[in-house]
């Protein structure tokens, strides 16, 4: 009786960690991957496209509230320049997460006019995931990251360029192949540390969608993990404001996020915050709008805040 009861008291904790706090290893320490079978592309054009093209693929991270169901898209082009779509093709989608013991096979999927698909993930147990998209005509394919998050998990939201990069340019140099984004000096251990402490991180970024591919290889190059990051669904990355309060809308009244901080380093990093009821003593500006409008400002780079505000931010309290 003594050992059913103890099995019984560690199942139930088990089961609290995996619902109360980001569960950032299962998903970074995926089994090993059978791809599906290949066959030829069901247009012949496509085959030409993916035989002289790289293919530039991606999948949205996805946060939904637990008991919700989830649907994730992929989205699927060649050339780093002209992000031809892929139209009218088979891709094959698994999943892998918390408290699974393998891949599932969630099922065949046929890409539309813009190159995307939404795949019906179903309802998750609360946890971390990774959605593995696989293009059948080649096998080439892309990741993407769902979160299932009970009410109250408390964030960190970040944004990206010139927020942990050092400036606002830095993405189009990416993009342009011209050179490798760095990253303020202890932006990094910043992110890791909240990470660390069970804070759910969010990478909230004006950058164009067709740039996601980029910028996942960004992350661990500098030592930090590339999810949850989402992007701008416009192609120019236009109206970032609006796209930012929005999201940061969904996060809060939908999901039942509490984003305890966010960083930003620009005018519309502020205003979309603000709109999005973040308070301005929990808004942290980094760079030349660093303290505006009654902002909290990170001078320089993140050493100091990481040595004074971050080091002494306890522990996610949602997560236990």
């Amino acid at each position: 009786m003594r050992s059913f009861v103890l099995a019984l008291c560690l199942s139930v904790f088990s089961m609290g960690v995996w619902a109360d706090c980001p569960d950032y290893t299962t998903p970074s320490n995926p089994p090993s991957f059978s791809k599906p079978t290949k066959r030829s592309f069901r247009n012949f054009g496509n085959t030409i496209l993916a035989g002289l093209y790289v293919p530039y693929h991606m999948v949205y991270d996805t946060i939904v509230k637990s008991g919700s169901n989830a649907t994730m898209v992929g989205k699927f082009d060649y050339d780093a320049v002209f992000h031809k779509d892929l139209e009218g093709e088979y891709i094959h989608v698994y999943i892998y997460g918390t408290a699974m013991s393998g891949w599932t096979y969630v099922g065949r999927y046929t890409t539309n006019g813009d190159g995307k698909i939404t795949a019906n993930l179903g309802v998750r147990a609360t946890g971390d995931y990774i959605v593995r998209m696989v293009v059948e005509g080649d096998l080439s394919s892309a990741d993407g990251y769902l979160t299932v998050a009970d009410p109250g998990r408390q964030t960190v939201l970040f944004d990206v360029d010139g927020t942990l990069t050092t400036n606002d340019f830095e993405a189009l140099a990416d993009y342009a192949g011209i050179k490798i984004a760095d990253a303020y000096y202890y932006a990094p251990e910043t992110v890791n540390a909240y990470r660390n402490k069970g804070y759910q991180i969010v990478y909230l970024t004006g950058r164009p969608y067709w740039n996601t591919k980029d910028t996942r290889d960004w992350f661990p190059s500098k030592g930090m993990k590339s999810w949850h990051y989402h992007p701008s669904s416009d192609y120019l990355g236009a109206n970032v404001q609006a796209y930012k309060t929005d999201y940061i809308n969904y996060l809060r009244n939908i999901v039942g996020l509490n984003i305890i901080r966010a960083y930003g380093n620009a005018t519309t990093d502020i205003a979309a915050y603000a709109a999005g009821g973040i308070p301005k003593s929990d808004t942290w500006i980094i760079g030349t709008n660093a303290g505006k409008e009654g902002t909290q400002s990170i001078t320089g780079n993140y050493s100091l805040h990481y040595n004074t505000v971050v080091t002494s931010t306890p522990q996610a309290s949602s997560c236990y």
